[in-house]
C-alpha cells in the first residue's frame, strides 16, 4: 500500500517514512503543503498523514481540498492539543488525529487500523501466483515451501509485490529502501535484487522478477 506523508520537518518524515517501509509500506514525502495538496490529488494513495502546521497549508484547507475529491483515510498530525482544533480537523474529513509527541508504534498502530477498514485483505497477504507473503507472520512461501529470506529480502519483495505489474527504478528502490539518493556508480539495489531473485525465482521453473532493461525490475507473471 502507499502512503503519503506530508510533513515540514524532514529528520521527522525520514524517520517516520523509515517505520513504515520497515512494515511493507510504500512512502512518498511532500515537505510543503501545496505539494502535498497536489500529489493526493493527483496521485495513487491508500491513506495520507498529513501535518496541519506544514509549510504552504493554511489551518485545515488542504485537508478539505482532498477530502472533497479523494476517500482514502487521512490522518492529521499535529502539535496542537486543543480540543476545537482536533473537533474542527474530524469535522472536515480526517479520520484520525494524533498529537505531537506521540510514541512510534501508536502510528503505525492506526495506520493499519485506518487501511484495514478498506483494504482487510491487503494488510494480511499478498500473492503472485504460487508466492505469498503473509505480512502478519513476517513469512514468504513459494509452492508451500518456506523462504529464507533476510529483513531486507522482505522489505523488497514486499514493495514490489505491491506494485506488481509496474516497473520500480533503481531510484525508486534505493531512495524507499535504504533512504539513500540514487547514485549511477552504487549497485546496493542490483546486488539486493540479485540475492532476493536467488531465493524466490531459482528454484523454480516459472520465473516472477524480470529485470526491464534501462528501467528497473517488475514482478509479474509473464506467458
Amino acid at each position: 500500500m502507499r502512503v503519503l506523508n506530508v510533513e515540514g520537518e524532514p529528520e521527522f518524515a525520514d524517520h517516520v517514512m523509515r517505520a513504515l517501509v520497515d512494515i511493507g509500506f510504500v512512502v512518498d514525502i511532500a515537505r510543503e503543503g501545496i505539494d502535498g495538496k497536489h500529489m493526493a490529488l493527483e496521485g495513487d494513495y491508500d491513506l495520507m498523514l498529513l501535518e496541519a502546521m506544514s509549510p504552504g497549508i493554511e489551518d485545515f484547507g488542504a485537508l478539505l481540498a482532498v477530502r472533497e475529491k479523494r476517500d482514502f483515510p487521512i490522518a492529521l498530525l499535529t502539535a496542537s492539543d486543543a480540543v476545537e482544533d482536533r473537533v474542527v480537523g474530524l469535522r472536515m474529513g480526517a479520520d484520525d488525529y494524533l498529537v505531537k509527541p506521540f510514541a512510534l508504534p501508536e502510528l503505525l498502530s492506526r495506520v493499519q487500523t485506518l487501511l484495514r477498514r478498506d483494504h482487510p485483505q491487503d494488510l494480511a497477504a499478498m500473492h503472485l501466483c504460487d508466492l505469498r507473503l503473509d505480512l502478519a507472520k513476517h513469512r514468504a512461501t513459494r509452492s508451500g515451501v518456506r523462504l529464507n529470506l533476510s529483513a531486507q529480502d522482505f522489505k523488497l519483495l514486499a514493495l514490489l509485490l505491491r506494485r506488481q505489474g509496474q516497473v520500480q527504478s533503481r531510484t525508486i528502490l534505493a531512495e524507499q529502501l535504504w533512504d539513500i539518493n540514487f547514485d549511477c556508480d552504487t549497485n546496493v539495489v542490483d546486488v539486493a535484487i540479485s540475492r532476493l531473485r536467488k531465493k524466490i525465482d531459482d528454484p523454480f521453473s516459472v520465473k516472477l522478477l524480470h529485470t526491464v532493461r534501462g528501467m528497473g525490475y517488475v514482478m509479474e507473471t509473464r506467458v
